[in-house]
Protein backbone atom coordinates (compact mmCIF):
# COMPACT_ATOMS: atom_id res chain seq x y z
CA UNK A 1 0.00 0.00 0.00
CA UNK A 2 2.66 2.67 0.82
CA UNK A 3 4.75 1.99 -2.26
CA UNK A 4 1.18 2.31 -4.70
CA UNK A 5 0.65 5.81 -2.76
CA UNK A 6 4.41 6.82 -2.88
CA UNK A 7 4.22 6.00 -6.70
CA UNK A 8 0.79 8.03 -7.01
CA UNK A 9 2.66 10.64 -5.28
CA UNK A 10 5.64 10.45 -7.42
CA UNK A 11 3.08 10.89 -10.34
CA UNK A 12 1.44 14.13 -9.48
CA UNK A 13 4.85 15.93 -8.58
CA UNK A 14 5.95 14.82 -11.83
CA UNK A 15 3.56 16.29 -13.82
CA UNK A 16 2.06 18.92 -11.42
CA UNK A 17 4.19 21.99 -9.52
CA UNK A 18 3.82 22.33 -5.65
CA UNK A 19 1.54 25.49 -6.05
CA UNK A 20 -0.57 23.82 -9.11
CA UNK A 21 -1.11 20.62 -6.17
CA UNK A 22 -1.31 22.93 -3.19
CA UNK A 23 -3.39 25.78 -4.40
CA UNK A 24 -6.04 23.93 -7.61
CA UNK A 25 -5.42 20.82 -6.23
CA UNK A 26 -6.46 21.17 -2.50
CA UNK A 27 -9.50 23.08 -4.07
CA UNK A 28 -10.53 19.96 -6.37
CA UNK A 29 -10.22 17.39 -3.77
CA UNK A 30 -12.26 19.24 -0.73
CA UNK A 31 -15.08 20.23 -3.54
CA UNK A 32 -15.02 16.92 -4.34
CA UNK A 33 -15.03 15.16 -0.66
CA UNK A 34 -17.16 17.76 0.48
CA UNK A 35 -20.23 17.24 -2.19
CA UNK A 36 -19.93 13.51 -2.32
CA UNK A 37 -20.11 13.13 1.41
CA UNK A 38 -22.85 16.01 1.99
CA UNK A 39 -25.04 14.81 -0.66
CA UNK A 40 -26.08 11.71 0.38
CA UNK A 41 -28.71 13.77 2.99
CA UNK A 42 -30.50 14.91 0.61
CA UNK A 43 -31.11 11.90 -0.99
CA UNK A 44 -32.01 10.65 2.52
CA UNK A 45 -34.57 13.50 3.41
CA UNK A 46 -36.05 13.68 -0.18
CA UNK A 47 -36.47 9.79 -0.48
CA UNK A 48 -36.98 9.15 3.40
CA UNK A 49 -34.35 6.61 3.44
CA UNK A 50 -33.30 5.96 7.01
CA UNK A 51 -36.42 8.16 8.59
CA UNK A 52 -36.20 6.25 11.58
CA UNK A 53 -32.17 7.93 12.53
CA UNK A 54 -33.34 11.69 11.35
CA UNK A 55 -33.13 13.40 14.22
CA UNK A 56 -35.45 16.32 13.44
CA UNK A 57 -38.96 14.96 12.05
CA UNK A 58 -38.47 19.00 9.81
CA UNK A 59 -37.62 18.01 6.52
CA UNK A 60 -36.06 20.52 4.24
CA UNK A 61 -37.72 21.43 1.41
CA UNK A 62 -36.04 21.09 -2.43
CA UNK A 63 -35.88 24.98 -2.60
CA UNK A 64 -34.14 24.98 1.04
CA UNK A 65 -31.51 22.78 -0.88
CA UNK A 66 -30.95 24.26 -3.87
CA UNK A 67 -30.36 27.70 -2.68
CA UNK A 68 -28.08 26.11 -0.07
CA UNK A 69 -25.96 24.51 -2.89
CA UNK A 70 -25.84 27.72 -4.83
CA UNK A 71 -24.89 29.79 -2.40
CA UNK A 72 -21.90 27.16 -1.45
CA UNK A 73 -20.65 27.05 -5.33
CA UNK A 74 -20.53 30.97 -4.67
CA UNK A 75 -18.54 31.08 -1.74
CA UNK A 76 -16.27 28.41 -2.20
CA UNK A 77 -15.31 29.79 -5.87
CA UNK A 78 -15.50 33.35 -4.46
CA UNK A 79 -13.67 33.14 -0.83
CA UNK A 80 -12.58 29.40 -0.93
CA UNK A 81 -10.46 29.61 -4.04
CA UNK A 82 -8.75 32.50 -4.21
CA UNK A 83 -7.54 32.34 -0.59
CA UNK A 84 -6.30 28.99 -1.07
CA UNK A 85 -4.37 30.32 -3.92
CA UNK A 86 -2.92 33.49 -2.03
CA UNK A 87 -1.70 31.64 0.54
CA UNK A 88 0.47 29.33 -0.82
CA UNK A 89 3.42 31.35 -0.09
CA UNK A 90 2.55 31.78 3.66
CA UNK A 91 2.51 27.76 3.83
CA UNK A 92 5.55 27.28 1.91
CA UNK A 93 7.24 29.83 3.82
CA UNK A 94 5.84 28.08 7.41
CA UNK A 95 7.65 24.62 5.90
CA UNK A 96 4.97 23.20 3.50
CA UNK A 97 6.67 20.57 1.34
CA UNK A 98 5.68 17.93 -1.56
CA UNK A 99 9.01 15.75 -2.11
CA UNK A 100 9.05 12.74 -1.81
CA UNK A 101 9.61 10.41 0.71
CA UNK A 102 6.67 10.74 2.35
CA UNK A 103 6.58 11.57 6.02
CA UNK A 104 6.18 7.66 8.02
CA UNK A 105 2.73 7.00 9.45
CA UNK A 106 3.51 8.18 12.78
CA UNK A 107 4.28 11.07 12.27
CA UNK A 108 1.14 11.67 10.10
CA UNK A 109 -1.13 10.00 12.46
CA UNK A 110 0.32 12.35 15.13
CA UNK A 111 0.17 15.46 13.63
CA UNK A 112 -3.39 15.11 12.56
CA UNK A 113 -4.78 14.54 16.17
CA UNK A 114 -2.67 17.49 16.95
CA UNK A 115 -4.54 19.52 14.12
CA UNK A 116 -8.34 17.85 15.84
CA UNK A 117 -7.22 19.09 19.51
CA UNK A 118 -6.15 22.60 18.92
CA UNK A 119 -8.79 23.01 15.94
CA UNK A 120 -11.33 22.06 18.61
CA UNK A 121 -10.04 24.52 21.15
CA UNK A 122 -9.53 27.17 18.78
CA UNK A 123 -13.12 26.32 17.26
CA UNK A 124 -15.01 26.41 20.35
CA UNK A 125 -13.84 30.29 21.50
CA UNK A 126 -14.41 31.13 17.75
CA UNK A 127 -17.45 30.09 17.38
CA UNK A 128 -18.68 31.23 21.03
CA UNK A 129 -17.79 34.82 20.23
CA UNK A 130 -19.87 34.44 16.65
CA UNK A 131 -22.99 33.75 19.46
CA UNK A 132 -22.03 37.13 20.60
CA UNK A 133 -25.70 39.81 19.43
CA UNK A 134 -23.73 41.83 16.94
CA UNK A 135 -21.66 39.38 15.20
CA UNK A 136 -24.66 36.43 15.36
CA UNK A 137 -27.27 39.45 13.39
CA UNK A 138 -24.29 40.33 10.78
CA UNK A 139 -22.35 37.26 10.47
CA UNK A 140 -22.83 33.57 11.83
CA UNK A 141 -27.06 34.05 11.55
CA UNK A 142 -26.60 32.70 7.46
CA UNK A 143 -25.24 29.29 8.81
CA UNK A 144 -28.28 29.32 11.36
CA UNK A 145 -30.57 29.80 8.35
CA UNK A 146 -30.68 26.17 8.41
CA UNK A 147 -32.19 25.11 11.82
CA UNK A 148 -32.84 21.50 10.16
CA UNK A 149 -29.32 21.25 9.09
CA UNK A 150 -28.10 18.45 6.34
CA UNK A 151 -24.94 18.00 5.25
CA UNK A 152 -23.78 20.88 3.26
CA UNK A 153 -25.00 23.17 5.41
CA UNK A 154 -21.79 22.60 7.27
CA UNK A 155 -19.99 25.11 5.31
CA UNK A 156 -23.27 27.41 3.89
CA UNK A 157 -21.80 30.55 6.02
CA UNK A 158 -20.60 34.53 5.92
CA UNK A 159 -17.58 35.24 3.87
CA UNK A 160 -16.28 36.62 6.88
CA UNK A 161 -17.12 34.11 9.15
CA UNK A 162 -15.68 31.38 6.30
CA UNK A 163 -12.23 33.05 7.05
CA UNK A 164 -12.96 33.53 10.47
CA UNK A 165 -13.45 29.99 11.39
CA UNK A 166 -10.93 28.66 9.25
CA UNK A 167 -8.30 30.21 10.82
CA UNK A 168 -8.96 27.22 13.91
CA UNK A 169 -8.23 24.59 10.81
CA UNK A 170 -5.07 26.07 9.74
CA UNK A 171 -3.59 27.05 12.34
CA UNK A 172 -2.07 23.52 13.00
CA UNK A 173 -0.60 22.89 9.82
CA UNK A 174 0.96 26.88 9.81
CA UNK A 175 2.58 25.84 13.11
CA UNK A 176 4.07 22.45 11.76
CA UNK A 177 5.03 22.88 8.37
CA UNK A 178 3.18 19.68 7.43
CA UNK A 179 3.82 18.08 3.71
CA UNK A 180 1.07 18.43 1.50
CA UNK A 181 0.13 14.79 1.81
CA UNK A 182 -0.53 15.54 5.50
CA UNK A 183 -2.55 18.88 5.32
CA UNK A 184 -4.90 16.84 2.17
CA UNK A 185 -5.73 13.85 4.66
CA UNK A 186 -6.35 16.53 7.43
CA UNK A 187 -8.89 18.48 5.02
CA UNK A 188 -10.45 15.35 4.30
CA UNK A 189 -10.85 14.01 7.56
CA UNK A 190 -11.80 17.51 8.72
CA UNK A 191 -14.22 17.73 5.84
CA UNK A 192 -16.06 14.53 6.74
CA UNK A 193 -15.96 15.74 10.49
CA UNK A 194 -18.24 18.75 9.49
CA UNK A 195 -20.65 17.13 7.19
CA UNK A 196 -21.21 14.24 9.67
CA UNK A 197 -22.69 16.74 12.43
CA UNK A 198 -24.38 18.37 9.92
CA UNK A 199 -25.86 15.63 8.29
CA UNK A 200 -29.32 15.86 10.53
CA UNK A 201 -28.91 11.96 11.30
CA UNK A 202 -27.80 10.20 14.17
CA UNK A 203 -27.24 6.34 13.18
CA UNK A 204 -25.75 3.09 14.93
CA UNK A 205 -22.36 3.73 13.06
CA UNK A 206 -22.08 7.15 13.74
CA UNK A 207 -19.02 8.07 15.41
CA UNK A 208 -20.03 9.66 18.55
CA UNK A 209 -21.46 6.13 19.11
CA UNK A 210 -17.39 4.67 19.50
CA UNK A 211 -14.99 7.86 19.87
CA UNK A 212 -15.21 8.94 23.73
CA UNK A 213 -15.56 12.75 23.41
CA UNK A 214 -16.83 13.33 20.04
CA UNK A 215 -19.84 15.23 19.48
CA UNK A 216 -21.15 14.35 16.33
CA UNK A 217 -24.32 14.92 14.46
CA UNK A 218 -26.48 14.66 17.76
CA UNK A 219 -25.13 17.21 19.84
CA UNK A 220 -24.57 19.55 17.09
CA UNK A 221 -28.18 19.15 15.56
CA UNK A 222 -29.03 20.73 19.14
CA UNK A 223 -27.25 23.79 18.65
CA UNK A 224 -28.82 24.25 15.63
CA UNK A 225 -32.46 24.01 17.06
CA UNK A 226 -32.05 26.86 19.74
CA UNK A 227 -32.02 30.57 19.80
CA UNK A 228 -28.58 31.78 19.42
CA UNK A 229 -28.45 32.88 23.15
CA UNK A 230 -29.27 29.87 24.69
CA UNK A 231 -27.79 27.23 22.40
CA UNK A 232 -24.48 26.19 23.64
CA UNK A 233 -22.76 23.29 21.80
CA UNK A 234 -20.34 25.21 20.38
CA UNK A 235 -17.41 22.35 20.35
CA UNK A 236 -16.59 21.74 16.13
CA UNK A 237 -15.45 17.80 17.25
CA UNK A 238 -15.18 16.75 20.43
CA UNK A 239 -17.30 18.05 23.32
CA UNK A 240 -14.73 18.61 26.27
CA UNK A 241 -14.77 22.74 26.39
CA UNK A 242 -18.48 22.53 26.56
CA UNK A 243 -18.49 19.90 29.33
CA UNK A 244 -15.57 22.10 31.13
CA UNK A 245 -17.41 25.55 30.71
CA UNK A 246 -21.02 24.45 30.87
CA UNK A 247 -22.29 25.44 27.53
CA UNK A 248 -23.85 21.67 27.05
CA UNK A 249 -26.07 21.60 30.21
CA UNK A 250 -29.14 22.45 28.16
CA UNK A 251 -28.65 19.06 25.85
CA UNK A 252 -27.97 16.53 28.67
CA UNK A 253 -31.37 18.11 30.19
CA UNK A 254 -32.95 17.23 27.30
CA UNK A 255 -31.54 14.19 26.64
CA UNK A 256 -31.74 12.95 30.34
CA UNK A 257 -35.67 14.29 29.60
CA UNK A 258 -35.80 12.38 26.46
CA UNK A 259 -34.91 9.22 28.38
CA UNK A 260 -37.68 9.36 30.83
CA UNK A 261 -40.13 9.63 28.74
CA UNK A 262 -39.14 7.89 25.90
CA UNK A 263 -39.44 9.97 23.12
CA UNK A 264 -37.47 12.53 21.29
CA UNK A 265 -38.08 16.44 21.04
Amino acid sequence: MASLIESCWRYLITHFSEFQLASVGTFLIHESVFFLSGLPSIYFERSGLFRKYKIQKKVNTPEVQWRCILGLVLYHVCVNLPVMLISYPTFKFMGLRSSLPLPPWSVIVSQIIFYFILEDFVFYWGHRILHTKWLYQHVHSVHHEHATPFGLTSEYAHPAEILFLGFATILGPALTGPHLFTLWLWMILRVLETVEAHSGYHFPWSPSNFIPLYGGADFHDYHHRLLYTKSGNYSSTFIYMDRLFGTDKGYWKLKALEKVEGKKY
